[in-house]
């Protein structure tokens, strides 16, 4: 006969539920796994993403809910439901990275022995997965409006009318959502961003003309004010580009009147044209673009947006437009076809940087700030040398057709001669060279940088929970939950008479519980980094400098201490670490790792975050992307391709759907 559970549970709880009533699991048991936040971690973008346990998503129904509570049988011991990984883990009885989550002897608890018990009568599917992400099918997203991000409006400007003022970099700052500038669900015109546009587009216009027609943006010779036949050209043709689509008549009628009203008035043809040009460059169809919900007649011209937007983060020229036109865009293989021939344009390298940028976040070392007491050769030049460094690597690796996830674990890089300094490594012959990191640096790739080491860190100390953080989110991506509202994020104040490493700071910071459970997922990736400092410089023992406090006369105190830098990666087997080379080669082979690369150019690309109905999507690029030996190329080809033909649908039912 089954074993019973302990007998500490209530006796009305721990009655068998040979038929439990209806919707006790979504009623009962599932708000006490809410509260407790296992969700925030088993989800397909949490930490715990890789072990059996996914819970749906938040919009899910009961229906749904009530399926993944049944699912969970695979995590039940049937022979000893007390031995049960489900109700173990989250009370602690066994290791479980996420720490205490329902306390023993407690009415929550008691909830779910009961849906154990349950779940132990029932027989187990074979090969059982205890979550609710296997791949449905494709569905029509939602139709979306995508602005213009600064890089792309100052593209644009160059490309359409050959003026690289970047009036864009005088533009609000733009926000980081999910990771990428450019992300639709964040973004709005702000009173302040609809007159910096309009200021924008009264200068842009007036600066065309001045001095005529010098960039040749009218394709005829006006013979006056009136001449009707060269404004409808100039309106038709410039509206064309500018829009990226064909202009209806209505617009084309509207634009005409514009034009009549301000030629007619200064007597002068370029006058028309200018007050037009200003008036295009403020409409929503020049600063953003559709993104699955352009008319049926105009899809094909979608997809040349989005193709051009993705691979030259600027604007279609007339070659991709004709190509548009003809229909080279209408299939799977035209597409493959186009985004090859745009790899070899030179704007494909610009647009790869921009992506480089944003993900790796250098706009961090660009407002990076250090104690110039402790790390007196840090300077703006430094920095500046810290993004170079990392996007010479990406881009030797991406136009050479490397082996991208080579990005974790390079054991060369491109130094200027300050940086060979700070790495005390030979300087290269030249600027910027290339230069063989030698085992014992313990570098290895972008983590071994000085632009992930000092960003990631405070202006006189590591962080390594920062730099665990950094990690997580952007290398695996993964979401840690927040801390809890109230929880005092603070490390213990250091002083003279008690110097502490920060591995010994964050375990007094964790004795709270509600701490422990997410630091211990980050800063242990943080500790196995700690032998290099907050300007990115290898180091044997941390070094403690106290100033004199105001009014006192004393000599600066330094204190060393010895350093231990081992780190793993929990949720991932055999990932222990003492340096970032073999933090590196950790992710250059993890799934985790090489899956995120995916879905960070998708969000990129697609100006959102991944959804279920996306995973299609992300698996076939995943697919290419590692059948090519990790080609970065063959990755913005197959998203090229499958963000506008999906995998599963059918190729010939509308393009840009999913």
């Amino acid at each position: 006969m089954r074993r019973r559970l302990a007998a500490t549970v209530p006796a009305i709880l721990t009655c068998a539920l040979a038929a439990p009533p209806a919707g006790y699991f979504s009623g009962t048991v599932y708000p006490v796994l809410q509260k407790a936040g296992c969700s925030g971690c088993h989800n397909p973008e949490g930490v715990a993403s890789a072990t059996r346990l996914h819970f749906p998503d938040a919009d899910a129904g009961p229906a749904a809910i009530e399926a993944f509570g049944r699912s969970l049988s695979i995590l039940v011991d049937r022979d000893h439901p007390e031995e049960s990984l489900l109700l173990k883990k989250p009370t602690r009885r066994a290791p479980h990275a996420g720490g205490l989550r329902i306390r023993p002897g407690t009415p929550e608890e008691a909830a779910l022995r009961t849906w154990i018990e349950y779940l132990a009568t029932l027989s187990a599917p074979a090969g059982a997965r205890a979550n609710t992400d296997a791949p449905p099918p494709p569905v029509k997203v939602a139709p979306a409006l995508r602005f213009l991000t600064h890089a792309q409006y100052n593209n644009t400007i160059r490309d359409l009318l050959h003026d690289d003022a970047r009036l864009a970099d005088q533009f609000p700052p733009e926000d980081f959502v999910n990771g990428f500038k450019g992300q639709y669900q964040s973004q709005s015109i702000s009173p302040l961003m609809a007159e910096a546009y309009a200021a924008a587009a009264e200068k842009l216009a007036r600066s065309a003309f001045r001095g005529g027609d010098s960039h040749h943006l009218i394709p005829c010779n006006p013979t006056g004010p009136d001449d009707a036949g060269c404004r409808d050209a100039f309106i038709q043709g410039f509206g064309k580009r500018a829009f990226r689509r064909p202009l209806t008549s209505a617009e084309r009628t509207r634009y005409a009147r514009l034009f009549e009203q301000e030629a007619g008035q200064a007597q002068d043809f370029l006058a028309g044209a200018r007050i037009v040009m200003e008036a295009m460059l403020q409409s929503p169809n020049f600063l953003a673009r559709v993104e699955n919900g352009a008319a049926p007649e105009w899809r094909r011209y979608e997809t040349a947006s989005r193709l051009s937007y993705f691979l030259w983060n600027s604007t279609p020229d007339d070659a991709l437009m004709n190509s548009a036109e003809k229909g080279e865009l209408d299939s799977p293989a035209g597409v493959e076809r186009v985004a090859r021939r745009m790899l070899q344009d030179v704007r494909a390298r610009a647009a790869v940087d921009e992506f480089l940028a944003e993900w790796l976040r250098f706009d961090r070392a660009a407002s990076m700030v250090k104690d110039r007491r402790i790390f007196p050769m840090f300077t703006p030049e430094l920095a500046a040398a810290m993004t170079e460094e990392t996007l010479r690597l990406g881009r030797d690796l991406v136009w050479n057709n490397g082996n991208f996830m080579k990005l974790f674990s390079a054991d060369y890089s491109f130094l200027s001669a300050n940086l060979a300094a700070l790495y005390n490594v030979p300087a290269p012959g030249v600027e910027f060279g290339r230069v063989s990191l030698p085992p014992s640096t313990g570098r290895a790739g972008v983590l071994g940088q000085a632009l992930f080491l000092a960003a990631s860190s405070k202006p006189e100390e590591t962080s390594p929970t920062a730099r665990g953080l950094f990690v997580r989110e952007q290398f695996l991506c993964q979401t840690v939950p927040p801390p809890p509202p109230g929880v005092n994020t603070n490390l213990p104040a250091l002083h003279k008479d008690r110097p502490l490493t920060n591995q010994e700071r964050l375990a007094l910071h964790t004795e709270n519980e509600s701490c422990r459970s997410c630091h211990a997922l980050i800063d242990p990736i943080g500790f196995g980094l700690e032998k290099y400092d907050a300007l990115g410089q290898r180091r044997e023992k941390l070094k403690l400098t106290f100033y004199p406090e105001h009014g006192e006369r004393a000599a600066p105190q330094t204190v060393e201490l010895a350093l231990e830098a081992k780190g793993f990666i929990a949720g991932i087997p055999n990932s222990e670490f003492t340096n970032p080379a073999e933090l590196g080669r950790v992710l250059e082979r993890t799934p985790q790792c090489q899956q995120c690369v995916v879905r960070q150019l998708f969000r990129y690309a697609a100006g959102r975050r991944e959804t279920r109905t996306d995973q299609l999507v992300i698996e076939q690029a995943y697919d290419d992307f590692k059948s090519s030996g990790f080609r970065f190329q063959e990755l913005m080809v197959a998203l090229s391709k499958y963000l506008t033909f999906p995998p599963g649908r059918d190729s010939t039912d509308g393009l840009g759907t999913h």
